[in-house]
This record gives C-alpha cells, sequence and structure tokens, in this order.
C-alpha cells in the first residue's frame, strides 16, 4: 500500500517531496532500510493501521474507494479478489455492498490486523499477489478484482497483473488505482509559487525513467527511519503490462484530491492548483485473452 501527503499549502517554493508540499520539513534520521526484495510492508504495519484505521484514509474515503466502487459496479454475490490489499479497508468497502471478497496481502502483520478488523465473511490470506498458485484453490475464479495504491510498491508489476488475468473470469473486470505517476513522482516532484501569476505549479525532475526510491514511512515518530520502497514507472508501463497479460483498458481516470485549504494568501492558488494536477490515477481493464496468447500481445 501507498501512503499519501497532504494537499497544497503555503511555504517555501520548490519542494520536493513526493506528493503533496509540507510546511515544515522532515527530521533527518539515520536510515535503516528494509529487506527490498519481497515488497512485504510486515515491519510498518502497526504503524500503517493506525494511520488507515477501519475505514481507510481520507483520501480513501473521499475519492479511493468511491471511485473504485463506481468503476467496479459490482452486482451482489460476486466474488472479488483484493490484490495486495492491506489491512483490508477495500476489502471491507467491497463486502459492504455485497462482494464475496478474498483479500491477499504479503505481510502476514497487516493481514492479522485485517482479519482482526473484518467480520468472517471476508476472506484473508497471507500470499504475494505476483504468484498465489499455492494460496487459492485450484481453479478458483474471479468476477473481478483490484489492487489499489499497491502496485508502486511492487518490482516488477508484470506478474501480478499476470496472476490477476489467470484468476478472472472472461469478461472479468481488474482495477487498478496508483498515485499519479506523471504528477507525484516522489523525489523527483516538487511545488513551486509564480510570484507574478500568484499560481502554485508542478515541477517535474524526470518522467520516462523507471526509479527505485526509499520512501520514509514515519519521518517525525520514529528515532530510525521505517523504510519502504515505491517504483516510479511511466503510464505506458501500466499500459502495456496490462495488455501483455490479456488485459484491456476501458476506462481511465485522473483523479484530483478532495481537500480543501484553510483560508489565507495563497488558499485559492493552492485550491485549483489541487484540482488541476490529479493524485491518483484509475485504470479499469477487463480480461479478453489468456496471459500468453498471441492475441494478448501488444501489437
Amino acid at each position: 500500500m501507498t501512503s499519501v501527503g497532504k494537499g497544497p499549502s503555503s511555504g517555501r517554493p520548490q519542494r520536493r517531496e513526493g506528493q503533496e508540499p509540507r510546511r515544515t520539513a522532515p527530521r533527518q534520521h539515520p536510515q535503516r532500510r528494509p529487506p527490498d526484495n519481497d515488497g512485504s510492508w510486515d515491519h510498518v504495519a502497526r504503524w500503517y493501521d493506525t494511520l488507515v484505521t477501519d475505514r481507510g484514509t481520507d483520501f480513501h474515503q473521499g475519492v479511493v474507494i468511491p471511485g473504485v466502487l463506481r468503476l467496479l459496479a459490482l452486482r451482489p454475490g460476486e466474488q472479488v479478489l483484493d490484490g495486495a490489499c492491506g489491512q483490508g479497508a477495500v476489502s471491507r468497502a467491497l463486502a459492504k455492498v455485497g462482494a464475496e471478497v478474498t483479500g491477499v496481502d504479503l505481510s502476514s502483520s497487516l493481514i492479522a490486523m485485517a482479519r482482526q478488523r473484518s467480520g468472517k465473511a471476508i476472506r484473508f490470506l497471507v500470499g504475494d499477489v505476483r504468484d498465489l498458485r499455492n494460496v487459492l484453490p485450484e481453479g478458483q475464479t474471479f468476477d473481478a478484482a483490484v489492487c489499489v495504491l499497491a502496485l508502486e510498491n511492487l518490482e516488477p508489476i508484470e506478474p501480478a497483473l499476470g496472476e490477476c488475468s489467470r484468476l478472472l473470469k472472461a469478461g472479468g473486470r481488474l482495477v487498478i488505482v496508483t498515485v499519479h505517476p506523471a504528477f507525484r513522482i516522489p523525489r523527483q516532484s516538487s511545488w513551486g509559487w509564480d510570484e507574478s501569476q500568484q499560481l502554485l505549479f508542478r515541477a517535474l525532475n524526470c518522467y520516462l525513467t523507471p526509479l527505485k526510491i526509499p520512501i520514509d514511512m514515519r519521518p517525525f515518530k520514529d528515532p530510525m527511519r521505517q523504510v519502504t520502497w515505491t517504483y516510479h514507472r511511466p503510464i505506458q508501463a501500466y499500459v502495456h503490462g496490462l495488455a501483455d497479460a490479456g488485459l484491456w483498458i476501458d476506462a481511465l481516470e485522473e483523479w484530483p484530491s478532495h481537500r480543501v485549504s484553510q483560508p489565507g494568501p495563497r488558499a485559492k492558488a493552492e485550491d485549483r492548483a489541487r484540482e488541476e494536477f490529479p493524485l491518483f490515477l484509475a485504470l479499469r481493464a477487463v480480461k479478453v485473452a489468456a496471459p500468453g496468447d498471441k492475441r494478448a500481445g501488444r501489437a
């Protein structure tokens, strides 16, 4: 899962924050890096659970979950896979509208928290969304799948997309949501202030080059940094990955932040910047061919 930052605020220009400018720079602490070979968030599970709680962050509640439910258009009783489900905020929202939900995450700690916070009707399993053959029963299929704010923490993404395709029924749909790859690149994008036009602008240092970026998840609370990894990749990487898995995009949406600035000299500019520079990218894709089918590849 991915943590998202605060909305545009007044302060010094040209901040190199991954998501939104902060009024106060984070303290500098010695870095303790977790193993970066499996993508598990076990080492930050307890902190992440206090952030997300039962219903998710305010971004989950105000933007992400409503958008996911609208794109999925679930019918009661449909089987849904929540890949890299974390502690189950999205899974619970899916179950609330009548879906039969299976949530899978590599972190055993987050799965334990998901089970504690959820009803028994939701099945939670410890497993890597990149290979679920030893986790799910033989022949298990789903009507729909989601991967919400998680693909940017996985490298590579092709196995995860291939597993989603393998597990979807023909015509099944997958909804993925990421922090917007074009405008919200950690450590490579920033807010700036144009004094002459009284406008906030977005500055980018790069975009097409894939990057592996360490993210300090608890900069203000822990004397040792708790680091997770995010993987920046351009939008075309998601499009190509889906197409190669036999998943064809039929909807693409860009969602801005729902937050509103407090009254102040830059409030109008901040609110306009939120509306113009989306925070999330959402893609819906439909299974039209099996992975490996010649029809599934790019022309």
